[in-house]
C-alpha cells in the first residue's frame, strides 16, 4: 500500500512541477502579478477577458506577453491535435485550423490569407506521413515568416 501512495505522490508531483505560474499575459496578469492561489488568476483571467487585451499582447509581444509563449501554445495543441489540423490544412477551413489562428493571435481580418496560405503549402508543412508536431510547427512559423501579411505573427 505504501509503493502504491509513494507512486501516486510522484506522478502528481510532476503535474504541479509543469504546471503554468500563473495567467499568462495582459493586463489582468501584470495586475495581479506576483499573487498566487485560485482567486487572483481567475481575476486575472476574468480582466483579460473582459478588455480582450491578451490577444493584442501577444500578437504585439507587449503587455507581458512574449511571442515565443505564443508559438509553444501553438506547438502544445499541435501536439495533441496534429491529424485534426493536417485534415483542416488540407481544406483550408475548419474547427481545428480556426483554433491555431487563435492561439497564434492572427486577427481575423489575416486568417482567410492564413487558411489559404497553409492549405497551398500542404506538402511543405507535411513532407511524410510521420511528421510530427514540432516539424509542423516549425514549418509553420517558417512560412509564415516569408509571408510580408503574416510575419508579424511570428517574429
Amino acid at each position: 500500500m505504501k509503493k502504491i501512495i509513494a507512486g501516486a505522490v510522484i506522478m502528481t508531483a510532476s503535474t504541479f512541477a509543469f504546471a503554468q505560474q500563473g495567467p499568462g499575459c495582459g493586463v489582468g496578469a501584470m495586475i495581479w502579478k506576483g499573487q498566487s492561489g485560485p482567486a487572483p488568476h481567475i481575476l486575472a483571467a476574468t480582466t483579460n477577458g473582459t478588455f480582450g487585451n491578451q490577444t493584442f499582447g501577444m500578437t504585439t509581444g507587449t503587455l507581458g506577453c512574449d511571442t515565443s509563449e505564443t508559438i509553444q501554445s501553438m506547438a502544445m495543441y499541435l501536439d495533441s491535435n496534429i491529424d485534426k489540423v493536417a485534415r483542416d490544412i488540407s481544406r483550408g477551413e475548419g474547427e481545428n485550423l480556426t483554433t491555431l489562428a487563435v492561439l497564434m493571435g492572427i486577427e481575423a481580418k489575416d486568417r482567410e490569407h492564413f487558411n489559404a496560405k497553409l492549405k497551398n503549402n500542404f506538402a511543405a508543412l507535411f513532407p511524410s506521413a510521420d511528421t510530427t508536431a514540432d516539424q509542423l510547427a516549425y514549418g509553420i512559423v517558417e512560412l509564415l515568416e516569408q509571408d510580408p501579411t503574416l510575419s508579424h505573427y511570428v517574429g
